[in-house]
């Protein structure tokens, strides 16, 4: 395994990100509905949406680049790269090449075909994977783990109507253009969308030193790994996945907890309490959901929240990192 630029300092993160006019993660069981908490009616974004934007974003910056390439890709067939690592594993074996199942014939090799994995695929080296189907790699748990991302205060999803006014046929070509009226609207295809006016998500995240670095159960996940992410979730991710759906999606603060040590100096629960988010109209500011913001309008941008940060007697081995 690849041990060069070993990440030996525990990260933790905070993330804030916002939605203007979109829905930053549907529901397919709800009709792709923006996902909320039924009990809060807070907004969610789940830890693999977040993930996939990250994967999205390394595969187009570090396109076909040695270590960067990406496990978990649309219409990929696993299984074919997991097969990759015993060609690598048995060069000499030509049976290799068309099993339909393999697996490590020693611990030894188990750890080899699993390392070649974390060697040449990012999203394992950080996120881990379940690589045990079929043609087996073994399990890996990765270093980077993402919380799922809650709105700062509920949001109110709207149901939107859309129409389109082409033809799908020439049949319907002709409705259209030559029957009355009445007809013609039959023939529009109609379609919803939902969103969200305004939304400031936060989404706590989690790098293990040991996890990355370790002899054998580390994957590998480096210091430059480390700026790769930080890369994606300072903004990139989000500059390159716009799309009707999503709206406007844009990274607001990105607050970083670095340890001096692997295993950290200070619990993440703690240090994450020291970052708040206030409600702030017309030169005011107040805890959100304060008796004082009950008239307020509902938050419709960025400038309607203040972010609180307190720095003073951070813990010892403990620095915050503002980008």
């Amino acid at each position: 395994m690849n041990q060069t630029e070993k990440l030996t300092q525990r990260h933790d993160f905070v993330l804030f990100f916002d939605v203007t006019n979109g829905n930053p993660n549907g529901d397919p069981d709800a009709g792709n509905m923006p996902r909320m908490d039924p009990e809060t009616g807070r907004g969610l974004v789940t830890d693999v949406c977040l993930k996939r934007k990250i994967r999205n974003w390394v595969e187009l910056s570090r396109e076909d680049q040695e270590r960067f390439h990406i496990y978990v890709t649309e219409g990929a067939v696993l299984n074919e790269k997991h097969r990759k690592a015993y060609i690598a594993e048995r060069p000499d074996d030509k049976t290799v090449k068309t099993a339909v199942k393999l697996s490590p014939k020693s611990d030894e090799e188990a750890l080899r075909v699993r390392n070649f994995m974390c060697d040449n695929f990012f999203d394992i080296r950080a996120f881990g994977g379940v690589l045990s189907t079929g043609i087996n790699c073994g399990q890996v748990r990765g270093p980077v783990q993402l919380a799922f991302a809650e709105s700062v205060e509920p949001v109110l999803p709207l149901e939107i109507s859309i129409t389109r006014m082409a033809a799908t046929s020439e049949k319907d070509k002709k409705d259209i253009t030559e029957g009355d009226d009445e007809k013609r609207g039959d023939k529009r295809t109609m379609g919803r969308k939902h969103i969200i006016p305004y939304g400031l998500y936060r989404v706590h995240g989690y790098v293990s030193a040991p996890l990355a670095s370790h002899s054998v159960k580390g994957t590998g996940f480096s210091t430059t790994d480390l700026d790769v992410l930080f890369e994606a979730l300072d903004n990139n991710m989000f500059e390159h996945d716009h799309s009707a759906a999503r709206g406007e999606m844009a990274k607001r603060a990105l607050f970083i907890f670095r340890h001096e040590t692997a295993l950290g100096n200070a619990p993440s629960h703690k240090l994450f309490e020291r970052i708040k988010t206030l409600r702030t109209h017309k030169g005011s500011t107040h805890p959100i959901g304060a008796d004082a913001t009950d008239n307020w309008p509902p938050a419709r941008s960025f400038e309607d929240y203040e972010i609180q940060v307190n720095r003073e007697n951070l813990p010892a081995g403990v620095e915050l990192i503002e980008r």
